[in-house]
């Protein structure tokens, strides 16, 4: 039976599911030592805080490289990829310990490897397919990220309307930088938005109230009841069994 863990520190509030102590007790500690390294190229460079558009940025650090690279390409502040890499670098770090089974939700935005089948359920807010479904995922070898945003759920600032705009990607970092972009532009009545997405996502699924919009491939949709009890506080999608 897979472990359930939850971890807070600071503004980072993360569910992490494993199924050995060792793989939580790392991925921790993984989750921490991000979050330190960020904080410390802060001091160094507000701005990469507080921008709402993408930075140059000169570092040796590869969380800070990756987060401003994944920026960059979706057009956003390197912040908004934040959670999707911290996620990822603790995962990584649980990975180079031989696990197959691990996810981090960080928030809404998840960074897994999974050697099983395994359902993430949908919370989209007050829209009525809230709760109400769940993507169902094959068994994948590599790290795979499942990020999501609103305007409507969480703390996270959103220029856009939709109750949840999901993406689905290889790369966590990149994921969660077009969650935000794509949150902030997509509509109901105007896709533009999915017609530059950068290289490397794999497809989106937007909820606005009781509609929703579908673009490339997704997981299968599946019925669920989700259990809204395990969300991660501030998140948007909690994984399920």
């Amino acid at each position: 039976m897979p472990i359930r863990y939850h971890f807070e520190l600071h503004e980072t509030i993360a569910t992490i599911v494993a199924d050995q102590d060792e793989d939580i007790r790392i991925a921790c500690q993984g989750l921490t030592e991000a979050r330190h390294e960020i904080e410390k190229y802060i001091l160094v460079d507000p701005f990469f805080k507080t921008s709402f558009e993408p930075l140059p940025v000169t570092s040796s650090s590869q969380i800070i490289n990756r987060m401003a690279d994944a920026a960059e390409k979706a057009g956003v502040g390197p912040m908004a990829a934040v959670a999707g890499a911290v996620a990822t670098f603790a995962l990584q770090d649980v990975i180079a310990q031989g696990c197959q089974f691990c996810l981090i939700d960080n928030g809404g935005d998840i960074a897994l490897i999974a050697d099983r089948e395994i359902t993430i359920g949908l919370f989209a807010g007050e829209s009525p397919l809230s709760g109400k479904y769940a993507f169902l995922l094959e068994p994948i070898s590599g790290i795979y990220g499942i990020c999501t945003s609103s305007a409507t759920v969480g703390p996270s600032i959103s220029l856009g309307i939709a109750d949840s705009v999901t993406v689905f990607s290889p790369d966590p970092i990149l994921a969660d930088a077009v969650a935000t972009s794509a949150c902030n532009e997509l509509t109901l009545d105007d896709h533009t938005c999915l017609e530059k997405l950068p290289e490397g996502i794999d497809g989106i699924f937007a909820v606005f109230g009781d509609k929703s919009v579908i673009w490339g491939e997704i997981p299968k949709i599946i019925s669920a009841t989700v259990n809204e009890n395990l969300i991660t506080a501030g998140g948007i999608i909690t994984p399920g069994k």
